[in-house]
């Protein structure tokens, strides 16, 4: 029996959240999790919407690389 490990090289993750600074905490959380197995941010593209009764909704797209 072999056993193989492969490193992540990308990681592409999605948030969603009611406020930016619920969304903050949730992709530092994340960050500090990636960096265990050696991913750093790439990089971020978030935006808001808001919807019919005026309430804000907040997402972002994280891209994590390995480290080289």
């Amino acid at each position: 029996m072999s056993f193989q490990l492969d490193l992540i090289k990308d990681k592409i993750e999605f948030f969603e959240a009611p406020s930016i600074k619920e969304l903050e905490k949730k992709i530092t959380e994340q960050i500090t999790h990636n960096q265990a197995i050696l991913l750093t941010v790439h990089s971020v593209s978030h935006q808001m919407h808001v919807t019919e009764e005026g309430n804000r909704f907040y997402s972002a797209v994280v891209h994590f690389k390995a480290q080289t």
